[in-house]
């Protein structure tokens, strides 16, 4: 492995006060409405899974698999949906969850997708926001943190599929 995980970038307590934050504002909005929430693996998993657990609502849960880096530290450019959703979003309120929005690529590609299938609403909440490697314009109504266009692993995001299983988010270093 060429990379390992090297400083502490946000750690597991900022974490956990972020997540009741988003989620107490997601509750808020929602309230009364029909919520599905759509996380993108694999990334997204552990921050969807702390999420919808404080999220103080009735909802429904599915996922999208896309792949946009291969075993890089950077986007390929090319995404690939790898598994759909499973339910229908028609009339629905969708609330798209990503673990790391960089370029913005991925995301508007998902976007578009989900909205030609015609949901009542699409918003998307992202654990993590670098606005200084923006490629498009995206709107990202939560937002977790904004941090430095820096590659980071730990709390769901990886590098080659290792650090998924840390408990806080750490900037990759070279070895």
């Amino acid at each position: 492995m060429k990379a390992k995980p090297g400083r502490v970038l946000i750690g597991r307590r900022e974490l956990d006060r972020r997540v009741d934050e988003l989620a107490r504002r997601i509750t808020e909005d929602y309230r009364d409405r029909d919520l599905v929430v759509v996380g993108i693996l694999k990334g997204a998993f552990v921050f969807l899974a702390d999420l919808v657990r404080r999220v103080d609502l009735p909802l429904e849960v599915d996922f999208v698999a896309v792949s946009s880096y291969g075993k890089d530290t950077e986007s390929s450019g090319v995404v690939r949906i790898i598994k759909d959703l499973d339910l229908d979003i028609r009339g629905r309120d969708v609330l798209l969850v990503e673990d790391i929005v960089d370029t913005g690529l991925t995301l508007q590609y998902i976007a578009r997708i989900l909205r030609q299938r015609e949901p009542a609403s699409l918003e998307i909440c992202a654990l993590l926001n670098k606005p200084e490697a923006r490629k498009v314009d995206i709107e990202v109504k939560y937002c977790g943190f904004d941090i430095p266009p820096l590659f980071v692993v730990g709390y769901g995001l990886d590098y080659a599929e290792h650090y998924r299983h840390l408990p806080y988010v750490g900037v990759l270093e070279e070895a």
